[in-house]
């Protein structure tokens, strides 16, 4: 179950259903006039939500953007408070509304990338540190590697990436990665074993683009409830979705991400770098079966300082730290993050469970995560 402030922004939430709009983290950075609002459980048939969306949000002056329906049954909307406010206690079939706020990458900087050009060549591949810590790199996988991101290099020639069933969920025409933190994902997940580049830990497994951040590496809470909503129905066993972003808590975020991995989807969730508990954080401190959240530690198996922590919701520990993977524009870059420990999980279970391998040292929440393995 969720704890500390999750679990009162939570209780608070509890509190106030169908009568009030939640209060929005004061760190959170709010998106004005953009609401986010969940029908109560059974409320509305799944093949009728975007007619009733529409309906309340045209009631109270408000224009729909996104329609949820395989996770969380809701909408979000353009309109003023005062208009969110009044859906959220007039209306008996909504659970609560929440406002918008930006989410972002969580990545911690890097060197510049290098190498390939998307043509087809590259430097001479290498198994990543990372990659051989997990024991990772042997076989593709069934299911699909869905990065719910900004993105992934559509033609990089170190990665096979489902074109069609990619998405965007940004202003941004389609899944193809403008900014490179998707492309990096993908390739420690599935990066192609082959002779440039790097190797995955479930190499040449299929990738599908879930955009939901743009090139300047931000987009909307909206936008990746609607990418998680759209990963839940791509077809298939065995698929594993990464989200390696982060904002303020979200409820509506947490609910779309529980019920995602009740459909079997698997939800690998990074654990964000404030140096915080990952309790106050979303999609972080979503919890529940088929739900995993990654801490980051560097070689040695040392924790990375810049990591949230808390157990729970941290599941395991992974490699984020000088992570070297596929780059957009064919090109290759080491980066450090939570974003970058997350796809090591991803990856491995594409090829299964994880299993334990002893615990990082250093954590500051004095419960030592455990580093997962093959």
């Amino acid at each position: 179950m969720d704890k500390s402030v999750a679990g009162r922004f939570a209780a608070v939430s509890a509190a106030v259903l169908g009568a009030a709009l939640v209060s929005t983290p004061a760190s959170a950075q709010k998106i004005e006039n953009s609401y986010i609002c969940v029908f109560k459980e059974g409320a509305v048939a799944k093949g009728a939500v975007s007619r009733k969306a529409n309906e309340v949000a045209r009631a109270n002056g408000g224009t729909v953007n996104f329609v949820y329906s395989n996770t969380i049954r809701g909408f979000s909307a353009n309109m003023p408070a005062h208009a969110a406010a009044n859906v959220a206690a007039r209306n008996p079939n909504i659970a609560f509304c929440e406002q918008d706020q930006v989410m972002a990458t969580v990545q911690r900087g890097g060197k510049p990338p290098k190498g390939g050009s998307g043509g087809g060549s590259g430097p001479a591949q290498v198994v990543p540190w990372g990659i051989a810590r997990v024991g990772g790199g042997t076989q593709a996988a069934s299911g699909l590697a869905i990065v719910i991101d900004s993105g992934v290099d559509y033609t990089h020639p170190d990665l096979n990436v489902d074109v069609s069933l990619s998405r965007s969920f940004t202003r941004e025409k389609d899944g193809d990665d403008a900014n490179g933190h998707g492309t990096h994902v993908a390739g420690t997940m599935a990066a192609i074993d082959n002779d440039i580049g790097v190797v995955g830990v479930a190499p040449g497994t299929t990738v599908v683009a879930v955009k939901v951040l743009t090139r300047s590496g931000s987009g909307s809470n909206s936008g990746v409830i609607a990418g998680v909503d759209y990963a839940a129905s791509l077809p298939g066993n065995g698929n594993v979705a990464n989200m390696s972003l982060g904002g303020g808590f979200s409820q509506a975020l947490n609910d779309a991400v529980k019920a995602a991995a009740l459909t079997g989807l698997k939800m690998v969730l990074a654990a964000g770098n404030e140096s915080t508990d990952a309790n106050t954080k979303s999609p972080a401190s979503a919890e529940g079966p088929g739900i995993y959240t990654i801490s980051a530690m560097a070689e040695g198996d040392t924790w990375a300082s810049f990591s949230n922590y808390g157990n729970p919701p941290i599941d395991f520990a992974e490699p984020g730290v000088a992570v070297y993977s596929t780059y957009k524009d064919g090109g290759y870059a080491t980066l450090s993050g939570t974003s970058m420990a997350a796809p090591h999980a991803a990856g491995l279970l594409l090829l299964g469970a994880i299993r334990g391998d002893g615990t990082v040292s250093g954590d500051p929440d004095g419960r030592a995560d455990t580093i997962g393995v093959r």
